[in-house]
């Protein structure tokens, strides 16, 4: 069955040592999927929302990233670090993991035992005027790199997206995806490889059954 779960929460300025008042709302929907011999689908999606009027950047929705080597399932691997900041928004990811429905078809995987896995994750969200630092100069203004310019940003214009390809159960308990960021290729520190901008390879270490 589907798990639903809600969350709320709320700071109340100039009570119990609040400096800001703010609400915010959000509902996750976690499910997995069964296909019998085509494997099983882990299925994510996220809608929230925060109100209230110049609220800090850190209090607003900063989509989880990860700029370590190791792979993290509820992260944007190839984000950077308070890359994007926003308000409003809605998150999806989907792993699909096809338990060897590929890679026993050829007799050397096959007896390797490796498993195949897909992913997709996306986010988008909108920032509103009234807590946007780059148009109110008096709020808490976003990071900055060695040269003065912002290091995090908005969604408005298009959704953060990355996709990989993985190989697990290597060695019954390593995984290697290679994964492809496929939008805002031009912010700086954009991790690379082979050359290639927005690409990289990732490791992670579980047991899986």
């Amino acid at each position: 069955y589907p798990v639903f779960t809600l969350k709320l929460a709320a700071g109340f300025k100039d009570w119990l040592g609040g400096d800001y008042s703010y609400q915010k709302a959000s509902l996750n929907i976690f499910k997995r999927f069964y296909f019998s011999f085509f494997g099983t689908m882990r299925f994510e999606t996220e809608v929230g929302q925060i109100w209230g009027n110049g609220v800090p950047y850190f209090l607003l929705h900063l989509p989880r990233a990860n700029q370590s080597f190791a792979y993290r399932t509820g992260a944007f691997n190839l984000m950077n670090y308070q890359e994007f900041a926003a308000d409003k928004y809605a998150f999806l990811s989907i792993e699909h993991f096809f338990n060897g429905f590929i890679f026993n078809k050829i007799p050397l995987l096959r007896k390797a035992k490796l498993r195949e896995v897909i992913t997709f994750k996306g986010v988008y969200g909108r920032l509103s005027d009234a807590n946007n630092p780059n148009k109110n100069p008096e709020l808490l203004q976003f990071l900055r790199n060695n040269e003065g310019n912002s290091i995090t940003y908005t969604l408005d214009s298009k959704p953060y997206m990355e996709a990989s390809v993985g190989v697990a159960n290597i060695l019954k308990f390593v995984r290697f995806d290679v994964v492809r960021r496929l939008t805002y290729l031009d912010n700086p520190d954009v991790p690379y490889m082979f050359g290639v901008k927005g690409m990289g390879l990732r490791m992670k270490v579980a047991v899986e059954f």
